[in-house]
């Protein structure tokens, strides 16, 4: 019985490891690495992983000399039989789902911060998944500037997303292009990095999403509830989905925030004058910037890619006022019909643009800008 004594000191000094790896907000610690706290930092993980072995060899240790080789019976011992084994398959499934990666809307579970971990690359010296700036390039500078669909979340490689591809059509000896993309930005936001950004730019294509309104309409009036992530959670399950591999992918499975929901919120701020009205002054500020540059500037408008119709009817105000301040306006929705639903975006849990959209973006894209030279 010394022996697995022993082990139940260990577990307890195992307990206060166990606290500041899966609770350190509990104490106001913070893990902070490159990434944070969009991806999932790899060494954090292996730490976790070391623990969890440790844990599963003390655990067989009190089974062995507490159960097995005393040869205990009854009740306890039989329960003992049972628990053990399904604690140590548990374990081992949850350190598998520790490296599993798997692309999600944004960056909301642990499969998603995995997977931003291994394919969120390059990043460039102001922040963008992206190639460095080419110093003293006498090439045509295109900018383009959009949320995640601009930079490919959900794309495992670049030479997938439209923008890489839009150079490659355009002469990568000619033309030089980059991306600033930022998952989670509004037009607000796209207008301030556009104008923070060190390359003045010849060409500017913005990249339009529904829910770029989203702030505009938030500060008016216009509310989203319902779309929390793990609003539909309570109590120590909340904290177990949360906090671990296993419960979060599966949970992450399984469908939540209805999308009428969001589409309801989309529909009432298109059509409330107060908030186009404030979103129109948030283009403006990107407009004043093309006009301070002389930059030709173009705008292809992504739909909802399973909702075409509806989308394109939403954001048509935003279109007829930009065509009126002298964009060139590329619209999708065609094209995308003719694409297969399974093809239309990067996976069953990730609603974004896959590689037959991007195709198509750079394709029309390109086919604008061509158009325009030869005018």
């Amino acid at each position: 019985m010394s022996k697995a004594l022993t082990s139940f000191i260990r577990l307890a000094l195992l307990g206060v490891l166990f606290v500041f790896l899966f609770y350190p907000d509990k104490f106001h610690v913070t893990f902070g690495y490159p990434g944070f706290p969009q991806s999932d930092s790899f060494y954090i993980r292996l730490n976790k992983t070391m623990f969890w072995l440790l844990f599963v060899i003390e655990i067989l240790r009190i089974f062995y000399y507490g159960v097995v080789k005393t040869k205990a019976k009854g009740i306890m011992a039989n329960i003992l039989t049972l628990v053990v084994p399904l604690v140590v398959v548990l374990v081992f499934l949850e350190i598998i789902f520790m490296y599993i990666p798997q692309s999600h809307e944004g960056v909301l579970s642990k499969a998603s911060q995995i997977w931003w971990e291994k394919y969120w690359h390059p990043v460039n010296a102001q922040g963008y998944r992206d190639k460095e700036i080419e110093k003293g390039s006498n090439k045509t500078k295109v900018l383009v500037i959009g949320d995640s669909f601009a930079a490919g979340h959900g794309l495992e490689s670049l030479d997938e997303r439209f923008s890489d591809q839009l150079e490659s059509k355009l002469g990568k000896d000619k033309y030089v292009v980059y991306n600033l993309g930022v998952s989670g930005s509004d037009t607000r936001d796209e207008a301030k990095r556009l104008m923070e950004f060190p390359v003045k730019p010849d060409v500017i294509v913005l990249q339009y999403f529904p829910n770029d309104i989203e702030k505009a309409a938030r500060e008016n009036g216009q509310t989203l509830t319902g779309a929390e992530p793990y609003n539909d959670l309570h109590g120590s399950w909340a904290t177990v989905v949360k906090r671990f591999y296993l419960p979060n992918f599966v949970y992450w499975q399984l469908p939540h925030a209805s999308f009428s929901t969001f589409e309801d919120f989309v529909q009432k701020s298109y059509t409330d004058s107060t908030v186009l009205n404030a979103h129109f002054r948030d283009l403006s500020q990107m407009l004043a910037y093309r006009d301070s540059t002389n930059a030709k500037m173009y705008a292809v408008f992504v739909p909802f890619l399973f909702q075409l119709d509806k989308s394109a009817k939403y954001t048509r105000p935003v279109e007829d006022y930009l065509k009126v301040h002298g964009v060139r306006v590329i619209t999708l929705t065609d094209g995308i019909k003719k694409i297969a639903d399974k093809d239309r975006v990067v996976g069953k849990n990730d609603g974004h643009a896959g590689p037959a959209v991007n195709a198509l973006m750079a394709n029309r894209v390109h086919g604008m800008m061509e158009q325009a030279t030869k005018q």
